[in-house]
C-alpha cells in the first residue's frame, strides 16, 4: 500500500510538472511580442506625410459636406493630385482643386447633359468651350481640365493666402462663390491620403 500511494503521489507530481512545462513556454511565449507586429506608425514611416497645416491654413469655413466617393471618383481625384505635381504646384493648390471638383460635379467627368446643363458646361470642373476654357475633348480630359482650371488659379495674386472659396470662386465665377467651402474637409482628406500614393 505504500508503494501504490506513492506512486500515486509521484504520478500527481509527474502531472504537475508536465503542465508546468507545457504551459510556462506557452504563457512565455505569449507574453513576447512577435516579430511581424509592428506599430502603424512604424509601417507607414517609409511613405512620406503630407503637412496637414498646409492643406487647409485658414482652417475650414462653415459646415462641412462629405459624400462616399466610387472607384471613378477616387481616380479623378488622384489625376487631379497628379495634374497638380505636374503643374509644379503644392498640396494647397491640389485641395482647392479637388474642393472645386467636388461641388462642381462631385467629382465625375460629366459630359453633356442635355436641359440639366448649365449652358455648354463639362467635365470635372463644369468648364464651358464657349468661355474659351478648350475644347469638349480637351475639358473631358481630367488632366487638361485641371491644369486649365491651375492656370486661372495661378494667374490670382496672393490665391495661396486666399480662403478656398474665395479662391474658387475668382477662377469659376460661379452662381454660388460660397458653395466651395463645404468641400475643403474631404479635398484636404483626399490630397493627405493620395499625394504619396
Amino acid at each position: 500500500m505504500n508503494t501504490m500511494l506513492r506512486k500515486s503521489v509521484l504520478g500527481i507530481a509527474g502531472l504537475a510538472f508536465a503542465g508546468g512545462v507545457a504551459s510556462g513556454p506557452i504563457a512565455a511565449h505569449a507574453a513576447t511580442p512577435t516579430p511581424d507586429m509592428k506599430p502603424v506608425a512604424a509601417v507607414q514611416a517609409d511613405k512620406p506625410t503630407v503637412d496637414t497645416a498646409k492643406l487647409i491654413p485658414h482652417g475650414v469655413q462653415g459646415k462641412q459636406s462629405h459624400i462616399q466617393l466610387n472607384d471613378e471618383q477616387v481616380a479623378n481625384a488622384k489625376a487631379i493630385i497628379a495634374a497638380t505635381k505636374k503643374s509644379g504646384l503644392d498640396e494647397r493648390a491640389a485641395v482647392i482643386s479637388i474642393a472645386t471638383s467636388l461641388q462642381e460635379s462631385k467629382l465625375e467627368n460629366l459630359g453633356h447633359l442635355g436641359d440639366a446643363n448649365d449652358h455648354d458646361s463639362l467635365g470635372l470642373f463644369q468648364q464651358r468651350p464657349s468661355s474659351g476654357w478648350g475644347t469638349p475633348e480637351q475639358i473631358t480630359d481630367p488632366t487638361y481640365s485641371t491644369m486649365a482650371f491651375q492656370k486661372g488659379l495661378k494667374q490670382i495674386d496672393g490665391w495661396h493666402d486666399m480662403p478656398l472659396t474665395e479662391a474658387a470662386q475668382t477662377v469659376q465665377v460661379s452662381a454660388y462663390p460660397d458653395a466651395y467651402a463645404q468641400w475643403e474637409q474631404q479635398a484636404a482628406d483626399l490630397v493627405a491620403q493620395h499625394w504619396n500614393s
